[in-house]
């Protein structure tokens, strides 16, 4: 199990296989977030993105998909998060697309009011197939610290 004496700043992971599909792209938008380039060809050809592209928020999903994938894999004592910081969508996300991740470990605090937990502040970035950033955002973790013996 990682605790958060385990967490170390500076360290980078890469994980993460993400393959983007037509169907969950337009899915995803007629749910979430219906404007035309997330749910027509003919629509998003018109548009900078030049064909169907998926949802920045369907993006965020993606990422949270691997994040718990790998966080379960790891058995991190996670226990959710605040919020996010700077999020940023840097290129599109297209049908066909294969995502992963890149984690680097900013900071972490101990909690000064709850000694069983601490936090930590992490960078992400989406990146496609060919390594290309689509998306950054600085993530705030909650773990658990390690229980005495």
């Amino acid at each position: 199990m990682v605790y958060f004496e385990d967490i170390e700043v500076g360290k980078v992971s890469q994980f993460g296989s993400y393959q983007v599909t037509r169907e969950e792209v337009v899915e995803f938008a007629k749910k979430f977030d219906p404007q035309p380039f997330h749910l027509s060809d003919d629509a998003a050809a018109k548009t900078h993105f030049g064909r169907l592209s998926a949802s920045g928020w369907h993006t965020c999903a993606m990422m949270m998909a691997m994040l718990v994938e790998n966080l379960t894999r790891t058995k991190q004592a996670g226990l959710g998060s605040p919020g996010q910081d700077e999020l940023r969508w840097l290129k599109p996300v297209y049908p066909g697309d294969t995502l992963s991740l890149s984690v680097e470990v900013l900071e972490k605090r101990a909690s000064t009011s709850r000694p069983e937990m601490g936090s930590y502040r992490s960078r992400i970035t989406v990146l496609n197939q060919d390594g290309i950033a689509v998306m950054t955002t600085i993530a705030i973790g909650l773990i658990a610290t390690r229980p005495a013996a």
